[in-house]
This record gives structure tokens, C-alpha cells and sequence, in this order.
């Protein structure tokens, strides 16, 4: 049965100060959403985040994209931080929130077992003394996830980085000539991949312009039928009248006949 900890009432008479920490790799909305519900745990808040820098983050958890450098610059674009803590301790200690006088530390309720040995989570403590205040994750999107995304398509993005102009040696890729596609084939593919798409577009002009074709013979077709229907509605009307002006002749003429024949 999992354990149940209390939290602390939080101070009335200033910001609450709230601490959120993490590696915070290849920033994305998941971080930034993370953050915001940490600012907004209380009505007015201060908060602040605490990034590892390399040397601790390559040692308990691995290599990253970003350096650490390039890490709290990121942070320090978002909008819902107030102060950003480079070097920050891989564990939370008492030490440190004295120092930076934290309130509560903000983080999803899931336990972190510490990469050092130390403990099976590393918000144990600060879960322990209430000043732990839980977040949610965001579902679909993590550092892991994005990196996985890239290893998935990772020819493709070789193909087209090597197309704009990176060679082997700047992609760091020295083995593709063991590939089935050496560094040749590979740029070929991607001339044919652009000469497909070429084609595809240009087929999608001609449908284009094919309907148009149907769509004006269609309207020329319209319009002859409005034409010749009118032509034989006046022909018609024409020959109608001309047909009585003939009778009304013709029985005048015999009217004068008639009359005639009389005298």
C-alpha cells in the first residue's frame, strides 16, 4: 500500500516558493506544461527550477543531446520561470532548500529511484517533511520519445543531411560504406526520392488542369444548349406569326372576293 503524506499550509504573507527540477534535454511542451502547473499551484507563486549540469546528468542517467549550457538557456525562456538553479543536486537535500528557502518541491507523484544508490526515490525526503506538491505527466511526449522518433527514421534524416551538404565525417557515420547504401547510393536515393515527388507534383498539375479542360467544355456545352434552345424559340415565335399573318391574308382576300362577286 503506498504511503500518504501530508503537505504543509502554505506561507499567506509572501510568493510561495516552488521548486521544480529536472535535466530538462531537448526542451519540449511536456517540460513546459510541467512548469506551468507548478506556477500555478498557488495563486501567487515564485518559481524555480533546478537543472543538472552534465558531469552529474552523464554519470546517474546518461548522455544527452544538449549540453547543460544550452539546457538552463532553454529554461530561461520559458515563460513561467522566475529563476533558474544551474548545477542543481541530483537529490534534494535540507541544505539546499534552506538555502533557496523552497516551500514545496513540484514534480510528478511517481517514484525516482536514485541512479546513485541512495534510496528508492528521490522525493522521499521532501514527501516525508510535506513539502512535496504533485504534478501531472504529460501522456505522448518525453525526451525519450522524441529521441526514439529520430533513431526510427535515422536513414532518412542521414539521406537528408548528407543532401545538404554534411559529409560522413560531420555526421559522425563512418560505417555507412559497410551499409547496404554507401554514402553514393544514398545521395541518389534522394534524387530520386526528389524526382518522385517532382513527378507527383507535376501529375497533380495536369489533374489540376484537366479539370479545369472538363469544367470550361462543360460550361461552352452549357451555354451552346442556351443558345440553340434560344434561337429555335424565336424561329418558332418567327414562324408562328408569320403562319397567322398568312390566314389573316389570305381571308381578307377572300372577303374582297366575295364582295366583289356581289357587285
Amino acid at each position: 500500500m503506498a504511503k500518504v503524506y501530508t503537505m504543509n499550509e502554505p506561507p499567506t504573507d509572501r510568493p510561495v516558493r516552488v521548486y521544480a527540477d529536472g535535466i530538462y534535454d531537448l526542451f519540449h511542451f511536456g517540460h513546459a506544461r510541467s512548469l506551468e502547473q507548478a506556477k500555478k499551484s498557488f495563486p501567487n507563486t515564485y518559481l524555480l527550477v533546478g537543472c543538472c549540469n552534465d558531469e552529474v546528468t552523464h554519470k546517474f542517467k546518461g548522455k544527452t543531446v544538449m549540453t547543460d549550457t544550452e539546457r538552463y538557456e532553454s529554461l530561461r525562456h520559458c515563460k513561467w520561470v522566475d529563476e533558474v538553479i544551474p548545477d542543481a543536486p541530483w537529490v534534494v537535500t535540507i541544505e539546499f532548500l534552506d538555502k533557496h528557502r523552497i516551500d514545496y518541491v513540484a514534480h510528478d507523484s511517481l517514484p525516482y529511484a536514485d541512479a546513485s544508490g541512495a534510496g528508492k526515490d528521490v522525493y522521499e525526503f521532501v514527501k516525508s517533511i510535506g513539502k512535496f506538491k504533485e504534478t501531472k505527466r504529460t501522456e505522448g511526449i518525453s525526451t525519450s520519445d522524441v529521441i526514439m522518433r529520430i533513431v526510427k527514421d535515422y536513414n532518412e534524416y542521414v539521406i537528408r543531411n548528407l543532401d545538404r551538404g554534411y559529409s560522413r565525417k560531420d555526421l559522425g557515420v563512418s560505417y555507412v560504406k559497410a551499409c547496404p547504401f554507401s554514402e553514393k547510393r544514398l545521395r541518389v536515393n534522394m534524387g530520386l526520392k526528389k524526382l518522385r515527388e517532382e513527378v507527383k507534383k507535376q501529375q497533380e498539375k495536369v489533374e489540376e488542369k484537366m479539370q479545369t479542360v472538363a469544367k470550361t467544355r462543360n460550361m461552352w456545352v452549357d451555354n451552346a444548349d442556351r443558345m440553340v434552345a434560344g434561337f429555335l424559340e424565336m424561329f418558332e415565335e418567327g414562324c408562328h406569326k408569320m403562319v397567322w399573318k398568312a390566314v389573316y391574308t389570305i381571308t381578307e382576300v377572300v372577303k374582297l372576293c366575295q364582295i366583289m362577286q356581289n357587285i
